[in-house]
């Protein structure tokens, strides 16, 4: 196996390019990828779309079949879709990963839970949207998923000026195409992601604004949150 170059980094691992039309994703930390590898074979043999993937040669590594396309950042950037359309497919694939059982819990209420949905962990490819990054997968309650995707999404639109506006136009889009949000999931979720190292201090001290983002979105198209109680459809609004 030869290790081309490097095409890709995020927070926590690296991904290179290889020979044969894969790539080598390497976790800095050495993190255990069989969990990842397990829960990505799952759900392709359901159907929903992930690469392709196969243990890596060593501790840390795993080896994915190499995607052609964009990321829906850089489409968003480019232009080649709209923030509407980016929330529209963020939550059709949200709601189509959450009709797949859960793998491992016996709950019937659970599903697999991606818990790191956003832009950025979206391929758009000539086959279409593809869905990237599992590391941080779990199975629970499918609306937290949906509210972690939200959170991210609000956070990015208080932390980072030059994708203020485009993540406030995905945040309402995914939140109209999901019907809201749920309270309860929201809260979970903010303490999930302040107790996650690999956000800056910056970032953990915007989640309060975040998630009064959310709330705020959420009112402007009259879909308010409920607490512990799930979602008001517009109309009844």
């Amino acid at each position: 196996m030869k290790i081309g170059e490097l095409v890709g980094a995020g927070r926590t691992a690296d991904v290179f390019a290889l020979d044969d039309g894969r790539v080598l994703r390497r976790y800095r930390g050495g993190d255990d990828t069989t969990g990842e590898v397990a829960v990505m074979a799952y759900l392709a043999e359901h159907g929903f779309p992930v690469p392709a993937v196969w243990p890596g040669p060593a501790a840390g590594e795993l080896v994915m079949q190499r995607l052609s396309g964009t990321t829906m950042v850089d489409a968003l950037i480019n232009g080649a879709i709209t923030p509407e359309q980016a929330g529209e497919i963020l939550a059709e694939l949200l709601q189509r990963l959450h009709k797949i059982p859960a793998r491992l819990s016996a709950d019937p209420g659970h599903r697999v839970l991606h818990l790191d949905f956003h832009p950025e962990n979206v391929m758009l490819t000539p086959q279409g949207p593809m869905v990237i990054d599992w590391a941080t997968a779990a199975e629970g309650r499918p609306g937290l998923d949906s509210a972690m995707a939200a959170l991210i999404l609000a956070q990015a639109a208080r932390t980072m000026p030059a994708v203020t506006v485009a993540a406030r136009a995905v945040l309402s889009s995914l939140l109209r195409h999901l019907g809201g949000i749920d309270e309860g999931h929201l809260a979970e979720v903010r303490t999930r992601r302040a107790a996650d190292p690999t956000l800056s201090p910056q970032e953990v001290g915007k989640l309060d604004e975040a998630v009064a983002l959310i709330t705020e979105t959420s009112g402007s198209w009259r879909t308010p949150l409920i607490a512990g109680g799930g979602v008001r459809p517009p109309s009844a609004a």
